[in-house]
Protein backbone atom coordinates (compact mmCIF):
# COMPACT_ATOMS: atom_id res chain seq x y z
CA UNK A 1 0.00 0.00 0.00
CA UNK A 2 1.62 3.67 -0.62
CA UNK A 3 1.84 5.76 2.07
CA UNK A 4 1.56 9.36 2.43
CA UNK A 5 3.90 11.25 5.07
CA UNK A 6 2.20 14.24 6.39
CA UNK A 7 3.68 16.02 8.84
CA UNK A 8 0.82 17.39 11.16
CA UNK A 9 1.87 20.88 12.80
CA UNK A 10 -0.86 22.32 15.47
CA UNK A 11 -0.61 26.22 14.97
CA UNK A 12 -1.37 28.92 17.22
CA UNK A 13 -4.07 30.38 14.91
CA UNK A 14 -7.60 29.29 16.64
CA UNK A 15 -6.41 25.93 17.87
CA UNK A 16 -6.41 24.27 14.44
CA UNK A 17 -4.49 21.79 13.10
CA UNK A 18 -2.39 22.52 9.52
CA UNK A 19 -1.33 19.76 7.63
CA UNK A 20 2.08 19.82 5.63
CA UNK A 21 1.74 17.22 3.26
CA UNK A 22 4.92 16.17 1.73
CA UNK A 23 5.37 12.33 0.07
CA UNK A 24 7.49 10.67 -2.48
CA UNK A 25 4.52 7.77 -2.77
CA UNK A 26 1.50 8.02 -5.44
CA UNK A 27 -1.89 7.53 -4.05
CA UNK A 28 -3.35 5.06 -6.00
CA UNK A 29 -5.71 4.64 -8.64
CA UNK A 30 -9.31 4.14 -7.47
CA UNK A 31 -12.36 2.54 -9.14
CA UNK A 32 -15.26 4.98 -9.35
CA UNK A 33 -17.79 3.34 -9.87
CA UNK A 34 -19.94 5.65 -8.43
CA UNK A 35 -20.30 7.82 -11.47
CA UNK A 36 -21.89 4.42 -13.16
CA UNK A 37 -24.63 4.87 -10.32
CA UNK A 38 -25.04 8.33 -10.98
CA UNK A 39 -25.44 7.68 -14.71
CA UNK A 40 -27.96 5.27 -13.79
CA UNK A 41 -30.04 7.54 -12.13
CA UNK A 42 -30.00 10.04 -14.97
CA UNK A 43 -31.52 7.49 -17.56
CA UNK A 44 -33.33 5.60 -14.85
CA UNK A 45 -34.19 8.07 -12.04
CA UNK A 46 -34.17 5.21 -9.61
CA UNK A 47 -31.82 2.55 -8.88
CA UNK A 48 -31.91 -0.97 -7.26
CA UNK A 49 -29.12 -2.26 -4.68
CA UNK A 50 -29.58 -5.51 -6.17
CA UNK A 51 -29.39 -4.45 -9.73
CA UNK A 52 -26.11 -2.43 -8.96
CA UNK A 53 -24.48 -4.99 -7.09
CA UNK A 54 -25.31 -7.58 -10.32
CA UNK A 55 -24.08 -4.87 -13.04
CA UNK A 56 -21.43 -3.30 -11.28
CA UNK A 57 -20.11 -6.89 -10.11
CA UNK A 58 -19.80 -5.73 -6.70
CA UNK A 59 -21.37 -6.44 -3.12
CA UNK A 60 -24.71 -5.17 -2.03
CA UNK A 61 -22.56 -3.66 1.14
CA UNK A 62 -20.56 -1.60 -1.08
CA UNK A 63 -23.46 -0.40 -2.96
CA UNK A 64 -25.21 0.99 -0.22
CA UNK A 65 -22.41 2.66 1.68
CA UNK A 66 -21.97 4.42 -1.79
CA UNK A 67 -25.39 5.57 -1.77
CA UNK A 68 -25.51 6.52 2.24
CA UNK A 69 -22.27 8.47 1.74
CA UNK A 70 -23.93 10.05 -1.69
CA UNK A 71 -26.72 10.82 -0.02
CA UNK A 72 -25.25 12.86 2.55
CA UNK A 73 -23.10 14.98 0.01
CA UNK A 74 -26.45 15.78 -1.99
CA UNK A 75 -26.23 13.48 -5.15
CA UNK A 76 -29.03 11.47 -4.50
CA UNK A 77 -31.54 10.51 -2.39
CA UNK A 78 -31.87 7.39 -0.38
CA UNK A 79 -34.25 5.11 -0.71
CA UNK A 80 -35.05 1.58 1.21
CA UNK A 81 -33.15 -0.82 -1.23
CA UNK A 82 -32.26 2.17 -3.59
CA UNK A 83 -31.98 5.37 -4.21
CA UNK A 84 -33.55 8.08 -6.49
CA UNK A 85 -32.41 11.01 -8.56
CA UNK A 86 -32.59 14.46 -6.88
CA UNK A 87 -35.01 16.77 -8.90
CA UNK A 88 -33.12 20.26 -9.75
CA UNK A 89 -34.79 22.81 -7.51
CA UNK A 90 -33.95 20.35 -4.72
CA UNK A 91 -30.14 20.19 -5.62
CA UNK A 92 -29.77 23.96 -5.69
CA UNK A 93 -31.49 24.03 -2.49
CA UNK A 94 -28.64 21.66 -1.33
CA UNK A 95 -25.57 23.95 -2.31
CA UNK A 96 -27.61 27.03 0.02
CA UNK A 97 -27.99 24.22 2.61
CA UNK A 98 -24.41 23.30 2.51
CA UNK A 99 -23.64 27.51 2.86
CA UNK A 100 -24.57 27.52 6.29
CA UNK A 101 -23.67 24.32 7.04
CA UNK A 102 -21.01 23.92 9.95
CA UNK A 103 -21.16 27.77 9.71
CA UNK A 104 -18.91 28.33 13.10
CA UNK A 105 -16.36 26.10 11.86
CA UNK A 106 -16.30 27.46 8.19
CA UNK A 107 -15.82 30.96 9.46
CA UNK A 108 -13.05 30.02 11.87
CA UNK A 109 -11.52 28.40 8.93
CA UNK A 110 -11.59 31.41 7.06
CA UNK A 111 -10.06 33.51 9.58
CA UNK A 112 -7.49 31.09 9.57
CA UNK A 113 -6.90 30.70 6.24
CA UNK A 114 -6.95 34.95 6.51
CA UNK A 115 -3.59 34.72 8.25
CA UNK A 116 -1.81 33.36 4.92
CA UNK A 117 -2.97 35.70 2.28
CA UNK A 118 -0.17 38.89 2.11
CA UNK A 119 -1.19 42.49 0.97
CA UNK A 120 -0.81 42.65 -2.84
CA UNK A 121 -1.37 38.87 -3.09
CA UNK A 122 -3.01 37.40 -6.52
CA UNK A 123 -5.46 34.63 -5.12
CA UNK A 124 -7.99 32.71 -6.77
CA UNK A 125 -11.03 30.86 -4.61
CA UNK A 126 -13.30 28.35 -5.92
CA UNK A 127 -17.10 27.47 -5.31
CA UNK A 128 -16.93 25.76 -1.97
CA UNK A 129 -18.60 26.95 0.99
CA UNK A 130 -15.79 27.47 2.80
CA UNK A 131 -14.10 29.91 0.25
CA UNK A 132 -17.38 31.66 0.57
CA UNK A 133 -16.53 32.56 4.17
CA UNK A 134 -12.79 33.93 3.25
CA UNK A 135 -14.31 35.69 0.74
CA UNK A 136 -16.89 37.13 3.56
CA UNK A 137 -13.59 37.93 6.16
CA UNK A 138 -11.86 39.48 2.92
CA UNK A 139 -14.62 41.91 2.43
CA UNK A 140 -14.30 43.37 6.04
CA UNK A 141 -10.77 43.63 5.79
CA UNK A 142 -9.88 46.42 3.74
CA UNK A 143 -5.47 46.36 5.04
CA UNK A 144 -4.98 43.95 2.31
CA UNK A 145 -4.92 44.95 -1.41
CA UNK A 146 -5.90 41.68 -3.46
CA UNK A 147 -6.28 40.78 -6.55
CA UNK A 148 -9.21 37.90 -6.57
CA UNK A 149 -9.52 35.15 -9.19
CA UNK A 150 -13.10 33.00 -8.61
CA UNK A 151 -15.49 31.08 -11.10
CA UNK A 152 -18.10 31.45 -8.04
CA UNK A 153 -20.94 33.95 -8.61
CA UNK A 154 -21.64 33.66 -4.37
CA UNK A 155 -17.80 35.05 -3.92
CA UNK A 156 -17.86 37.19 -7.12
CA UNK A 157 -21.24 39.32 -5.87
CA UNK A 158 -19.89 39.58 -2.36
CA UNK A 159 -16.34 41.25 -3.71
CA UNK A 160 -17.56 43.06 -6.39
CA UNK A 161 -18.25 46.13 -4.46
CA UNK A 162 -14.99 45.99 -2.17
CA UNK A 163 -12.67 49.06 -3.42
CA UNK A 164 -9.41 47.11 -1.81
CA UNK A 165 -10.45 43.93 -3.92
CA UNK A 166 -9.16 43.46 -7.99
CA UNK A 167 -12.23 40.94 -8.84
CA UNK A 168 -11.73 38.87 -12.03
CA UNK A 169 -14.57 36.53 -12.93
CA UNK A 170 -14.02 33.12 -14.15
CA UNK A 171 -15.98 32.57 -17.64
CA UNK A 172 -17.67 29.50 -18.29
CA UNK A 173 -21.02 27.26 -18.39
CA UNK A 174 -23.43 27.95 -15.82
CA UNK A 175 -26.22 25.32 -14.43
CA UNK A 176 -27.62 22.68 -12.67
CA UNK A 177 -27.38 23.04 -8.95
CA UNK A 178 -24.22 25.34 -8.61
CA UNK A 179 -23.89 28.89 -8.39
CA UNK A 180 -20.45 28.79 -10.69
CA UNK A 181 -19.32 28.56 -13.97
CA UNK A 182 -18.01 25.53 -15.14
CA UNK A 183 -16.91 23.85 -18.09
CA UNK A 184 -14.29 23.86 -20.59
CA UNK A 185 -14.35 27.31 -21.10
CA UNK A 186 -14.05 27.92 -17.14
CA UNK A 187 -10.74 25.09 -17.59
CA UNK A 188 -9.18 27.23 -20.58
CA UNK A 189 -9.71 30.42 -18.42
CA UNK A 190 -8.27 29.64 -15.57
CA UNK A 191 -4.79 28.56 -17.98
CA UNK A 192 -4.60 31.74 -18.83
CA UNK A 193 -3.67 33.06 -14.94
CA UNK A 194 -1.09 32.54 -12.52
CA UNK A 195 -1.42 33.02 -9.05
CA UNK A 196 0.45 33.21 -5.62
CA UNK A 197 -1.92 31.01 -3.56
CA UNK A 198 -5.22 28.90 -4.27
CA UNK A 199 -8.02 28.24 -1.52
CA UNK A 200 -10.52 25.23 -2.46
CA UNK A 201 -12.63 23.12 -0.72
CA UNK A 202 -13.40 19.38 -1.12
CA UNK A 203 -15.30 17.22 -0.68
CA UNK A 204 -13.42 14.49 1.69
CA UNK A 205 -10.02 13.95 2.78
CA UNK A 206 -8.92 10.41 2.30
CA UNK A 207 -4.97 9.66 3.73
CA UNK A 208 -4.56 6.87 1.22
CA UNK A 209 -6.70 8.11 -1.77
CA UNK A 210 -6.00 11.68 -1.53
CA UNK A 211 -8.31 14.64 -1.59
CA UNK A 212 -11.78 14.13 -3.44
CA UNK A 213 -15.08 15.87 -4.89
CA UNK A 214 -17.86 15.50 -7.31
CA UNK A 215 -17.08 15.20 -10.83
CA UNK A 216 -18.12 18.74 -12.53
CA UNK A 217 -15.95 20.40 -9.50
CA UNK A 218 -13.14 18.17 -9.97
CA UNK A 219 -12.08 19.39 -13.50
CA UNK A 220 -12.16 23.33 -11.66
CA UNK A 221 -9.97 22.32 -8.84
CA UNK A 222 -7.59 19.96 -10.51
CA UNK A 223 -6.66 23.17 -13.06
CA UNK A 224 -6.57 25.48 -9.90
CA UNK A 225 -3.97 23.41 -8.69
CA UNK A 226 -1.70 23.88 -11.93
CA UNK A 227 -1.84 27.80 -11.51
CA UNK A 228 -0.68 28.20 -7.89
CA UNK A 229 2.18 29.03 -6.42
CA UNK A 230 0.68 27.51 -3.12
CA UNK A 231 -2.59 25.60 -2.39
CA UNK A 232 -4.40 25.79 0.68
CA UNK A 233 -7.47 23.31 1.14
CA UNK A 234 -10.11 24.84 3.44
CA UNK A 235 -11.99 21.74 5.01
CA UNK A 236 -13.81 21.34 8.26
CA UNK A 237 -13.66 18.20 10.32
CA UNK A 238 -16.93 16.46 8.56
CA UNK A 239 -14.40 15.80 5.23
CA UNK A 240 -12.06 13.58 6.34
CA UNK A 241 -13.95 10.32 5.84
CA UNK A 242 -13.12 7.46 3.61
CA UNK A 243 -15.98 7.77 0.91
CA UNK A 244 -15.09 9.24 -2.13
CA UNK A 245 -16.34 10.05 -5.91
CA UNK A 246 -13.89 11.47 -8.02
CA UNK A 247 -9.82 12.25 -6.93
CA UNK A 248 -8.11 15.44 -7.33
CA UNK A 249 -4.81 14.79 -5.91
CA UNK A 250 -2.94 13.10 -3.53
CA UNK A 251 -2.37 15.21 -0.21
CA UNK A 252 0.80 15.86 -1.25
CA UNK A 253 0.53 17.91 -3.99
CA UNK A 254 -1.57 20.91 -2.02
CA UNK A 255 0.48 23.37 0.21
CA UNK A 256 -1.90 23.46 3.60
CA UNK A 257 -5.05 21.34 4.66
CA UNK A 258 -6.31 24.05 6.91
CA UNK A 259 -9.28 22.31 9.38
CA UNK A 260 -11.12 22.93 13.17
CA UNK A 261 -10.15 20.49 16.27
CA UNK A 262 -12.91 18.52 16.08
CA UNK A 263 -11.00 15.69 13.63
CA UNK A 264 -11.36 12.63 15.42
CA UNK A 265 -8.01 10.99 16.85
CA UNK A 266 -9.10 8.17 14.55
CA UNK A 267 -8.52 10.16 11.82
CA UNK A 268 -5.48 11.91 12.92
CA UNK A 269 -4.34 8.10 13.69
CA UNK A 270 -4.96 7.62 9.56
CA UNK A 271 -1.96 10.08 8.88
CA UNK A 272 1.47 8.24 8.76
CA UNK A 273 4.06 10.08 11.16
CA UNK A 274 7.04 12.48 9.35
CA UNK A 275 9.75 10.81 8.71
CA UNK A 276 12.37 12.15 10.58
CA UNK A 277 14.92 14.77 9.06
CA UNK A 278 17.91 13.81 7.78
Amino acid sequence: MNKITVNMIKEALSGFLLFHAYSKAGGGNAQNHRHFLLQELEENGKVRVAELSRKMGCSEVTIRNDIKSMDAEGLLKRTHGGALCIPREQERKYQAESIYRHTERKKKIAACAYEFVADRDTIILDDASSTFYLALHIKKHPEKQLAVVTNSLLVGNELAGAGHVELFMVGGTVGGHLAATMGDAAVHNIEQFHVDKAFIGVQGINFEVGLTSIAPQMQIKRVILKVAGEVYVLADSSKFRDSYLSVICPIRDVFKVITDNEVSKENIKKAPKPSAPS
